[in-house]
C-alpha cells in the first residue's frame, strides 16, 4: 500500500469518527436531522448511513465537512469547559440567546441555517464565553 493510499484510507476513517462524533453532540443538543444536516453540509443519506452502527460504512468528507465537524466538537468543547452540569452543556445550543448577534435565536438555529460564517460565529461568541480572545 502506497503511503497516499494509506493516507488517503486514514482521512476517510478520520473523517467517519468525526462524522460520527459530530452527529452524537448534536443529537445531544437536540438538533433536527434536517439541522444537522445543514450544519454539517451533509445528505439526508449521509446522515442515515453514520448514524447506523455499520463499522465497513465510509465516507469521503470535503474540507468544508470537515471544517464544519470541528466547529461543532470545538463548540462542543468550549461549553463543557464553560459549564459542569449536563443539562447546560447539551442545553444551552438550543436556547434563545438575546446578545447582539443570536438577537433570540438559539445558537442552533444561527448555526443551521448552513453558511460557514454563521457557524463561525457561533462558534467564535460561544469561545469568548471561556475567555478564549479574538
Amino acid at each position: 500500500m502506497t503511503a497516499a493510499l494509506t493516507t488517503q484510507a486514514l482521512s476517510r476513517t478520520q473523517g467517519v469518527v468525526g462524522l460520527r462524533a459530530a452527529l452524537r453532540v448534536l443529537d445531544k443538543w437536540k438538533a433536527s436531522s434536517e439541522q444537522a444536516c445543514w450544519v454539517l453540509r451533509i445528505s439526508r443519506s449521509t446522515y442515515t448511513r453514520a448514524r447506523q452502527d455499520d463499522a465497513g460504512w465510509s465516507v469521503t468528507l470535503d474540507l468544508d465537512q470537515l471544517h464544519r465537524v470541528s466547529f461543532v466538537l470545538n463548540i462542543h468543547a468550549a461549553l463543557r469547559t464553560l459549564f459542569d452540569n449536563p443539562d447546560n452543556v447539551y442545553g444551552f445550543p438550543a436556547m434563545a440567546n438575546h446578545n447582539e448577534f443570536f438577537n433570540g435565536r438559539s445558537p442552533l438555529e444561527v448555526m443551521a441555517q448552513g453558511d460557514m460564517t454563521s457557524l463561525y460565529e457561533t462558534f467564535r461568541r460561544i469561545d469568548a464565553l471561556r475567555g478564549a480572545q479574538w
